[in-house]
């Protein structure tokens, strides 16, 4: 059962007097029966419109309407009164005529869907809680896994995104809640909503905004939390209400609301992004463009389209409208955190993982050789080596391996005797990179 509260509002409840009510014979005289409301003709050919579509068009109709702004409520496919505002002032904004047409619906789709990309939305699955999240990736860059969960943070460090998990028995719904609603450090509820299997709190201090939502299942209790600061709400409002949306902390298949990418086949001559699906066309590398038409990677023997391979395993692949991105070059391999840049099914994931003596500790996933790894300074370090033809899989998820790492420097002598120098950066981090970043199949 999905549930979320209204993103950036109080609920107010309002208490109704009666005053001078009239009595007789000292008995209360009964109120009037109220008058019926009259009907709107405009909702009514709103809901006209609206009902008679498929349930899949409806929600993704209300899904496209919170990434334009427009709406703030449940993605549910139901027509109430927050969908037709949402669709009266889209078509207010952008000068539709006819809010229930087809036209101002595609219109609606296509925005939504601008807006989705341009945030870099991805829904994956969490393999520490076990949860399903929706990511706005070009904001929150950095991810750390937590013991009971995943943190996901912007690189300023003012928007963070949390998963927790709690086994059976080990912390209730209602201890929870107790904690989330206490008023302590200056914080401020301003909504709560709590039912036998779930509750929704958001609340608010004089700088930050919180929503956090906590479910209970046979699994245990699993919750999403999102705190921002205040200063951002206009920018940021959305998103939280997309990824509140996105949240299913028991989903029957990992990720199974994720759009898969379309990975980039390895032939001699250039070729168009692969239109077959990704569980048709699995994952065989993660490619870094590092030249126009040129992607960097590590690729099985025997895929084509590799112009140049040297023993590491590096190999150049022509790849027709590959684009390089700006990058700054770490000094040497360090010991310490990186973020490794991994291709997947579902898109390109920032994976948080250690380095230890030429190998990368992460739980990196099928298809992440040739993944470039990122230092502490947003500097390029190295790229994973080989990864395992069968791994060792949990619930469908590899758990966290030690891989090889190339380091840069190898990668950069290999690079220049291709005749490729490398552009420089004005500023570094993998959120510059992840533009580069592409799924290669071998076929």
């Amino acid at each position: 059962m999905r549930g979320i509260g209204r993103i950036g509002g109080a609920v107010v409840l309002a208490l109704l007097g009666q005053g001078g009510a009239a009595f007789s014979q000292g008995k209360l005289a009964p109120p009037s029966p109220a008058a019926p409301k009259a009907a709107d003709p405009v909702f009514e050919a709103a809901r006209s419109a609206f009902e008679p579509l498929p349930e899949a068009e409806r929600k993704a109709l209300q899904d496209a309407l919170v990434w334009t702004g427009d709406f703030n409520g449940v993605v549910s496919g139901s027509f109430g009164r927050r969908t037709f505002e949402a669709v009266q002032a889209f078509a207010a904004r952008t000068r539709l005529a006819d809010p229930a047409s087809a036209e101002t619906r595609a219109a609606i789709r296509q925005a939504g869907e601008t807006a989705r990309k341009a945030a870099r939305f991805r829904i994956e699955a969490d393999p520490v809680s076990g949860v399903t999240v929706g990511v706005p990736e070009a904001l929150l860059i950095r991810r750390t896994a937590l013991p009971s969960g995943t943190r996901w943070q912007s690189a300023d460090g003012r928007v963070t995104l949390e998963t927790r998990a709690y086994p059976p028995d080990s912390e209730t719904l209602e201890g929870l809640f107790e904690r989330a609603t206490a008023p302590i450090n200056g914080r401020r509820v301003t909504y709560r909503l709590q039912k036998p299997d779930f509750f929704v709190v958001t609340a608010e201090t004089a700088t930050g905004s919180s929503y956090t939502r906590y479910a209970t299942g046979p699994q245990g209790v699993r919750g999403l939390l999102i705190g921002y600061d205040k200063a951002l709400s206009g920018e940021v409002g959305r998103l939280v209400i997309a990824m509140a949306n996105a949240f299913d902390p028991f989903p029957a298949a990992a990720s199974a609301a994720a759009v898969p990418s379309k990975p980039v086949q390895l032939k001699p001559a250039p070729q168009a992004p692969s239109s077959l699906p990704a569980a048709a066309v699995p994952i065989a590398a993660t490619g870094l463009a590092v030249a126009p038409g040129r992607v960097l990677a590590v690729v099985p023997e025997g895929c084509a389209g590799v112009i140049a391979r040297d023993p590491s395993g590096l190999a150049l692949v022509a790849v027709a409208g590959a684009r390089p991105a700006p990058l700054i070059l770490a000094g040497g391999l360090a010991e310490g955190a990186v973020v490794a840049l991994a291709a997947g099914a579902q898109g390109v994931s920032a994976v948080p993982g250690t380095v230890t003596r030429e190998r990368v500790t992460a739980p990196l996933q099928p298809g992440s050789a040739g993944a470039p790894l990122f230092d502490g300074q947003g500097h390029w370090a190295g790229l994973v080596g080989s990864y395992p033809n069968a791994p060792r899989l949990v619930a469908g998820i590899a758990p966290p391996m030690s891989l090889p790492v190339i380091p840069v420097g190898r990668v950069s002598a290999f690079l220049a005797s291709q005749g490729i120098a490398l552009a420089g950066a004005a500023t570094a981090g993998a959120a510059e990179a992840w533009p580069a970043v592409t799924g290669l199949t071998c076929q």
